[in-house]
């Protein structure tokens, strides 16, 4: 429609210009047939004209389409070359509209593709320096490709990894390098071939972090530090030689003095210090040959008891009785302690469990005893609770050792193929034959309390009983009516027959007197509680003999008299000796 009025204006613009060119012609009076043919020259002009900016137009149409055209392959190219999807163009548009939005879109992808290289460029750039670092080959990549994202992304965490390897090898190779410098100091060495001189006097930026010169570096160390410890070994041996002569040869502590540096550290000038001290001591030991031979028989015989040897054992090293001290029976000794020694030391968990089974028993048995011992109940400070607790414990504990034991001595038995011996008797036949002999021994003083016992009663029955009751503690320092009593009587004893007979008697324990005296001035023992006639005649009749008896004593001072059965503790005979002394007394 605006077309349409468009060319209505222009078909009117151009009549009116044709009219008003007649209206001047026919004022100037031009002919008609020059009118006519300026009527035909206009035409032509116009016509002219509009071909010529038809065809202006049409050029621009074609370069448009040219334009839009090579824009759109070369978008295409390098959609292809950056690995994206093909560019979409947007329906509805005109050529104008067309063309700008394609050269946009390619101005952008050439930019994209201008960083893509030169992000690969950088990488290439460090991959070359990390693969002459780390001796690598370079990333398969080609350079003059433009890479897609996801492939410049794998190079760049490739990047990111052999970074990271470089700084792992570097500091690999600084610490294995410190620890070679110092095997080498240690050593005393210094580096002989060119990629111990590479490791230790170039620079550490500068050293080629393969995997190789890794693997060798670790070789290297081994070696040294191998070297290191076969030195350090020597002077281990070197030191405990030395310290070995030093006892047995008795050297003062001022000569062992002057190498006491040399006894703690292992360099190799350490080493040769310890080796001429060493063949010092040797040449001193041959001079000093019998007491270096007294010496080693000491230790041997220590050893022996830390094995448990039995005396036939211990005779079977025949050597340790000869006399003759020369340097082939020094060389036997030496090896036997030698021999004991890794005896010892491999099966020191077995010894030292017997041992602590021995000392277990020991301790076990006194406590045995002493639970026998009726003095255990004058208590101070609880030991009798301990003591006890420390029984039971033992009796929980000993079981269980012997199980332990028994395991490892079979183990032990298996793998040596000979019986474990602890004094030329097998162990478990050893720890039976013991608790048959501690259980015959309780047995025997049971059968001796019970016959201890059953005489008392005799004795009783014969004599007549005394009341016991229990005693009431005292404070200290107030005497007893009874040590008063003893006390009065010794002294008159004292002063009235200091030689009598009756003193040896009565301090003799062969010649103690019978228990039916022991209370004379104080009253007679009976058999009941109460004093009956009848029973106060037996007490007459048994008076009557004991003055009897003493008078027989004392006129018969030599005659040995047996009265162990009579008088059962030290106590008893102590008040016997008081009453004693006393009815004495009175008969004189």
């Amino acid at each position: 429609m605006l077309r349409k009025l468009h060319a209505a204006e222009s078909v009117a613009c151009l009549n009116k210009a044709l009219n008003h060119l007649k209206d001047i012609w026919e004022e100037i009076g031009i002919p008609e047939d020059q009118r006519v043919q300026r009527t035909d020259a206009v035409r032509m002009h116009v016509k002219n004209l509009l071909d010529m900016m038809i065809a202006e137009e049409e050029g621009l149409k074609k370069r448009l389409m040219s334009s839009i055209e090579s824009c759109r392959k070369e978008l295409n190219s390098l959609c292809e070359e950056l690995r994206l999807s093909p560019f979409e163009e947007d329906d509805g548009l005109t050529m104008l509209q067309l063309e700008k939005e394609i050269r946009t879109h390619l101005k952008v992808m050439l930019k994209q593709k201008s960083q893509r290289m030169n992000e690969l460029k950088e990488l290439m750039q460090q991959d070359r320096e990390l693969c002459d670092i780390l001796c690598d080959n370079p990333y398969v990549i080609d350079p003059d490709r433009v890479p897609s994202a996801q492939q410049l992304e794998n190079y760049c965490q490739y990047i990111s990894s052999r970074s990271q390897e470089k700084e792992r090898r570097h500091a690999e190779f600084v610490a294995i390098k410190r620890q070679i410098v110092v095997c080498m100091e240690d050593l005393e060495q210094m580096p002989d071939t060119s990629f111990e001189r590479d490791v230790v006097c170039e620079d550490e930026e500068a050293f080629c972090l393969s995997t190789e010169n890794i693997t060798a570096l670790k070789v290297l160390l081994s070696q040294l530090e191998n070297r290191k410890a076969e030195n350090e070994a020597v002077c281990v041996s070197y030191r405990g030689r030395i310290g070995e002569l030093w006892a047995r040869l008795q050297i003062p502590q001022e000569e062992r003095d002057s190498i006491a540096e040399h006894m703690k550290n292992s360099k190799k000038r350490n080493m040769d210090a310890l080796h001429a001290e060493l063949e010092r001591l040797e040449e001193l030991k041959m001079k000093n040959m019998r007491s270096v031979i007294e010496t080693i028989r000491a230790e041997i015989t220590l050893l022996w008891e830390k094995c448990f040897y039995s005396l036939d054992q211990r005779r079977a090293f025949t050597p340790y009785y000869n006399g003759d001290f020369s340097e082939e029976l020094l060389t036997m000794h030496e090896k036997e302690e030698q021999r004991l020694k890794q005896q010892f030391e491999e099966h020191r968990e077995l010894y030292d469990g017997v041992t602590t089974w021995q000392n277990n028993w020991t301790l076990y048995q006194e406590l045995e005893k002493k639970a026998t011992d009726p003095s255990r109940f004058n208590n101070r400070g609880g030991n009798l609770l301990r003591e006890e607790k420390q029984r039971a414990e033992l009796q929980k504990s000993l079981p269980k050792l012997e199980r332990s034991l028994k395991s490892q001595v079979e183990q032990w038995e298996a793998v040596q193929g000979a019986e474990f011996l602890v004094n030329g008797q097998r162990f478990m036949q050893y720890v039976e034959e013991q608790w048959n002999l501690h259980h015959l021994e309780k047995e025997r003083e049971k059968l001796e309390r019970q016959m201890k016992k059953n005489k008392q009663t005799e004795e009783d029955m014969l004599y007549g009983t005394s009341l016991r009751t229990p005693t009431k503690r005292r404070l200290a320092g107030v005497p007893t009516p009874g040590k008063s009593r003893k006390l009065n009587t010794t002294s008159s004893i004292s002063s009235c027959t200091p030689n009598t007979t009756l003193r040896s008697i009565c301090h003799s324990p062969s010649m103690r007197p019978p228990l039916s005296v022991s209370k004379i001035g104080s009253g007679l023992r009976t058999p009941a509680r109460g004093r009956t006639p009848r029973g106060l005649e037996r007490n007459k009749e048994n008076l009557s003999q004991l003055s009897g008896a003493l008078r027989t004593m004392t006129s018969s001072p030599h005659r040995n008299y047996s009265i162990n059965s009579v008088a059962s503790s030290y106590s008893e005979f102590a008040v016997n000796h008081s009453l004693c002394t006393s009815s004495i007394t009175c008969h004189h």
